[in-house]
């Protein structure tokens, strides 16, 4: 490259006399050029500035237009740049970087070659796009990567998968493992949002800290992770690794003064074994990590193709949901709460059946858990309040009038104002809301939800009951259980299966029994079977009501028709103690929610 001379470039084509007028037009013109906000500069063949404003200067790192005597980086490509076009004789457009200190400027310039006087210039103009470059970066990481974790979207690692995919025969082998953590919702309502998001920063720490450069890790929801493994060896090589990171994230994070233990369901497919294709291969691995989560979460599962199977049956079974519903397939059965004193029965809870296309009535445990998890578990518990509606009348005559009627409400519904307000507007409506027990789980209370200091109020305003139901099987915090004001607590079946001979169920028992005394709360045992199981609750506690297949099997409304179990002490009394009629497992409650 040619020598760097002092070289004016604001007089370098100015020559020979000029009239007075035309000075003065030319000093006009030249503080103009001067001052132009765009940077302008025009170079001969040699790259030697010619023109340039105080713009340009500024932005080619030179004191002021007038004085080029010292060069920076910028400077010299611009020379660089005019030679070699000027050369090739072409136009371009190229964004140009400049750095000063710890500000970053961004300019796009346009060079275009002309000639004038004989002469091969190149006029250049740059304009400051530092504002709207960052703007389209923020836009970039807004399409591409998570705002919080600072990790790639799903169409990122969507990309790169199918570009891992060639079509010869030959494949590289790689893994896409679904990770979901599990009980997220619950951490976010105990610890709050803000603790949440902590958490999922923490997460991605971890997760990340063995990945190699040519694996990747997304997050594609709130709390679902896809990690990409590529290339891997075989499935053994993936097993190992992923069953190292879950040990790793078992470990407890530490977020505010908080001890957090968060485990992660894991469902891993293969390519090409698993599928050719994005959306096969992440849909395989989600049902695999849904194996996962119904076998007990915290593990990994590789996906086959029993699991697709599964799948199918399970979108049949959401299907013939839905469309139940539309149909109003569901029926109530009625199970009686009875004082073990007296035989006098003091409830009944209202438990929601399912009949199907063959009129055969299907357990809850086949389809309550996907109500919950569809949305549908609220159009569910509106039908069942129109049912006893609708039956009041059996009901008074079969059970008594005065006798309390349980509803259960999911904990997902109880922390839903937008669904207990209204619930409780129909509980209102039906012009006996006294007679009714909402039963919730526990951890509606213990959650940090709008249950306890929303929803709890309008229904004591009403004279509704509550029921702290499945009590021992959640989070049993004593601490948040002083703060409970309900009505009674159920002990749930686990504790008082075959009680009378299991010594530590039946101290749990006599504590639960203490404390629920000393609050003022009524208890009812759940799930008594047997004449031993009575016998001990009878001779070693003071506990007086209780509900299960010894008593009474759910009756439907239909039978309510014919005659009912009788009401009165003294006809209750003689029935002798009997065998169980039926298992309780065909009416077993399924991960918490009975209907």
């Amino acid at each position: 490259m040619q020598s760097r001379d002092n070289h004016d470039p604001q007089t370098a084509a100015v020559e020979g006399p000029r009239e007075p007028a035309a000075d003065s037009e030319l000093n006009i013109l030249r503080n103009v050029f001067r001052m132009l906000p765009s940077g302008v500069t025009v170079q001969d063949e040699q790259g030697r500035f010619v023109l340039m404003n105080d713009a340009a200067a500024a932005q080619l790192g030179v004191a002021t237009a007038a004085q080029t005597t010292s060069y920076s980086k910028e400077f010299d490509q611009r020379c660089d740049t005019a030679i070699e076009l000027l050369r090739a004789g072409r136009a371009a457009v190229a964004e140009e970087s400049v750095t000063r200190g710890q500000v970053k400027q961004v300019f796009l310039t346009a060079h275009r070659p002309v000639r004038i006087a004989d002469c091969n210039l190149l006029l250049s103009s740059s304009a400051d796009i530092t504002e709207q470059k960052a703007f389209e970066d923020q836009l970039f990481r807004s399409a591409y990567y998570d705002e919080l974790t600072g990790l790639p979207t799903r169409r990122v690692i969507e990309h790169r998968v199918n570009s891992l995919m060639p079509r010869d025969e030959t494949p590289n082998r790689f893994a896409l493992a679904f990770l979901d953590i599990d009980n997220f919702k619950h951490i976010n309502d105990y610890y709050g949002h803000a603790t949440g998001d902590a958490l999922l920063v923490e997460i991605t720490k971890r997760l990340g800290l063995d990945l190699r450069e040519s694996d990747m890790l997304s997050r594609i929801s709130g709390d679902e992770f896809l990690m990409l493994l590529n290339p891997i060896r075989s499935q053994e090589e993936v097993a190992e690794y992923i069953d190292f990171m879950l040990q790793r994230l078992r470990a407890p994070f530490f977020i505010d003064g908080s001890e957090i233990f968060a485990s992660t369901s894991v469902g891993v497919s293969l390519y090409p074994e698993h599928g050719r294709g994005y959306d096969v291969l992440r849909h395989n691995a989600d049902i695999a990590m849904y194996r996962v989560k119904n076998n007990g979460k915290g593990t990994a599962v590789f996906f086959d193709d029993g699991m697709e199977r599964e799948a199918a049956a399970r979108m049949k079974i959401e299907q013939s949901l839905r469309l139940a519903i539309l149909e109003k397939r569901f029926c109530c059965a009625f199970q009686t709460k009875v004082d073990i004193r007296t035989r006098e029965i003091q409830g009944i809870e209202a438990l929601v059946r399912l009949r199907d296309d063959e009129g055969v009535i299907q357990a809850p445990g086949t389809f309550i858990n996907l109500a919950v998890e569809l949305g549908l578990i609220d159009d569910l518990t509106h039908l069942v309040l129109a049912e006893i509606v609708k039956s009041i009348d059996l009901i008074n005559e079969t059970f008594g009038p005065d006798t309390t009627i349980s509803i259960n409400v999911a904990a997902k519904q109880a922390g839903n104002p937008e669904f207990m307000r209204p619930f409780a507007q129909a509980l209102e409506a039906t012009g006996f809301p006294g007679r009714f027990m909402v039963e919730v789980t526990e951890d509606a209370f213990v959650a940090k939800t709008h249950f306890q200091d929303e929803i709890l109020p309008i229904f004591r305003k009403l004279g509704v009951g509550i029921s702290i139901d499945d009590f021992g099987i959640g989070y049993s915090s004593l601490s948040a259980l002083a703060d409970i004001t309900a009505d009674e607590i159920k002990i749930d079946r686990s504790f008082i299966t075959d009680i009378h001979k299991r010594p530590r169920s039946q101290g749990i028992l006599r504590a639960i029994e203490s404390l629920s005394e000393a609050l003022g709360m009524t208890v009812i045992a759940e799930g008594i079977e047997s004449y031993e199981e009575l016998a001990y609750l009878q001779a070693a506690t003071k506990i007086r009501y209780a509900q299960g297949f010894y008593f009474s099997m759910p009756i439907f409304l239909e039978d309510l028709i014919k005659p009912a179990i009788p009401t009165t002490s003294e006809t209750r009394a003689n029935v002798p103690s009997r065998p169980v009629q039926e298992t309780r497992h065909a009416y077993s409650r399924a991960n918490g929610y009975r209907r």
